[in-house]
């Protein structure tokens, strides 16, 4: 048959089949790196009636960094599209970050094609056995009519309680076939309704309770529960721990909140009620109280789904299910128990942790050390913050200690790598942040160890207009590392880097602006010129390798 005689394809191709089912779920832009095994999807963007944008990156983790960071911003799942092969392999580390974060993501991944598969073709990868353990679901679309279903149940999987990464990968003749959609994507996410016998014996300890504390953690930020965890802390009078994205639920400066008080809060508290985040490592593994005297408290532990209630800590009681029925429905609970309990003298002593805490603090923040100590530049960023600012941190020691200062006013406003601990996520989280919220403040703070890994990925922001305040911590060495060795063995290896790096330098060489600080008085006087300058712009601050966070665990 001639060229002139072939029949023209019938129906969208496989790109279409893809993106209108995204479309259909909230998607408002592709995050990729180009590869020829997803064209079509490319095109599917470009050619419709409402074009999709496409942000594309230098580094593959960058594109996965930055739909994780769509989906906790905008709590609708991100997207990010794949090549074949190293362009999925690329992928496993953010996408295993998303999974330990409970970010919803859809990763969608070229193959190399079916009908010449196990030939050796470029690229030939069987993907989904290398992701299964850090997805919900992954799986191969095998043909034309499987892919609009196979996306569907992604994205409906992925947004989903308990939230995560799913993954679909395509064979690249596949995505190229033509043929009609006979797929209506869903749109839908399943609610687990939390049981009302277990949300009693909750309610039953919080009023037998004379020093509780709540521990608000991301996913109460996820399942949109923020508003009603806020009514149930207002209306019950129960002092607040904020962990990960539950930050900002409780506004910085609210008298409930003591997170400045996190230890004797945790450590001398009777009951520990942890919602929306697991018993890890950062909270001590679910064991409160036994400080200063006090004997061990209950642990209570609620979560947006049965599969995240503790398996390995002792509860005294759990709910698990859609986490603003469950504020509510406790709070509720709480007001009908006989004893209605006054935690005020509980909450004053705490308060005034917090107000010493705040005290000492002063001294860090405006510390006048040379070399600068790292706090110095929380001292100069934190009045520089509009309430509705997004924090980003990448890196160790130095976003530690914005965990330490850093109290958002609103939540949905901090960011960070989450109990992974995947550093580079930074860049990809920016671009997210500065698509998501376009108006806002967008501050992506960095160690310059997290920074060595993604800041080509300025490039990105610079190419596609998203201006960026970055500020570096520059110790010259990996700082959390460094200090952990030469507690054990006397000395350090491998964990210096090149003294005083004009990483600000890197960023004005790919077309975005910065500069240099080493004395602290000129701190906030370049964050004001990284605002007011509309292009990525990057604060690269020497700071003093011995002003170490002091942290009270290693995370083991």
């Amino acid at each position: 048959m001639s060229e002139q005689e072939m029949p023209e394809p019938t129906g969208p191709h496989g790109g279409h089949h893809a993106l209108d089912v995204a479309r259909a779920h909230g998607v408002t832009t592709i995050f990729t790196l180009s590869g020829a095994h997803v064209f079509p999807m490319y095109d599917a963007a470009v050619t419709t009636d409402d074009p999709m944008p496409i942000i594309d990156v230098r580094h593959e983790p960058s594109a996965v960094f930055a739909a994780e960071a769509i989906g906790k911003l905008t709590r609708t799942p991100g997207l990010a599209v794949l090549t074949a092969g190293p362009g999925v392999t690329n992928g496993v580390s953010p996408i295993a970050q998303a999974h330990f974060s409970g970010a919803p993501l859809v990763v969608v991944g070229g193959r190399a094609p079916a009908a010449t598969w196990g030939s050796g073709t470029l690229q030939e990868l069987d993907h989904p056995p290398i992701v299964e353990s850090v997805t919900k679901s992954a799986r191969t679309a095998g043909s034309l009519t499987e892919i609009a279903p196979a996306v569907d149940e992604a994205f409906t999987a992925a947004r989903s309680s308990h939230r995560g990464p799913t993954f679909v990968d395509i064979p690249m003749d596949v995505f190229f076939s033509n043929g009609p959609v006979e797929h209506t994507a869903s749109g839908e996410a399943t609610v687990v309704e939390p049981d009302p016998d277990d949300i009693a014996r909750v309610a039953a300890l919080l009023a037998q309770s004379h020093r509780p504390v709540l521990v608000l953690g991301s996913d109460v930020w996820s399942d949109h529960a923020d508003e009603a965890a806020l009514r149930f802390v207002e209306g019950s009078g129960i002092p607040v721990v904020a962990n990960g994205m539950g930050r900002g639920v409780v506004p910085g400066g609210h008298p409930l909140l003591v997170t400045k008080a996190r230890s004797p809060a945790l450590g001398t508290c009777d009951l520990a009620i942890v919602a929306g985040t697991p018993l890890d490592f950062r909270l001590g593994f679910g064991r409160f109280g036994g400080k200063d005297g006090a004997p061990a408290a209950t642990t209570v532990h609620l979560a947006d789904s049965p599969g995240q209630v503790s398996s390995h800590a002792e509860l005294g009681a759990s709910a698990a299910g859609d986490l603003c029925t469950l504020f509510d429905a406790l709070l509720e609970a709480l007001q009908s128990q006989q004893r209605r309990p006054d935690w005020s003298t509980w909450t004053d002593q705490l308060q005034q942790t917090v107000t010493g805490a705040v005290e000492r603090d002063k001294a860090l923040l405006g510390a006048e050390a040379d070399p600068i100590h790292p706090a110095r530049i929380y001292g100069e960023l934190l009045p520089r913050l509009d309430d509705d600012a997004v924090v980003i941190g990448d890196g160790g020691d130095f976003v530690s200690f914005a965990g330490k200062f850093v109290e958002p006013r609103r939540p949905g406003g901090w960011l960070d790598p989450g109990p992974y601990g995947c550093l580079g996520a930074g860049l990809g989280a920016a671009m997210a942040a500065r698509i998501a919220r376009p108006s806002s403040q967008i501050v992506l703070l960095l160690g310059d160890g997290a920074a060595g890994m993604s800041l080509i990925d300025v490039d990105t922001l610079v190419r596609h207009n998203l201006p960026v305040v970055m500020i570096v911590g520059n110790n010259s060495a990996w700082g959390l590392e460094k200090a952990p060795m030469q507690m054990l063995y006397g000395y350090d290896v491998a964990a210096d880097l090149a003294p005083s790096t004009r990483y600000d330098q890197v960023v004005t060489a790919l077309g975005g602006g910065g500069e240099m600080v080493t004395d602290p008085r000129q701190i906030g006087p370049a964050i004001d010129r990284a605002f007011a300058s509309g292009i990525p712009y990057l604060v690269n601050v020497m700071t003093d390798v011995n002003a170490q966070y002091p942290r009270a665990t290693m995370g083991v």
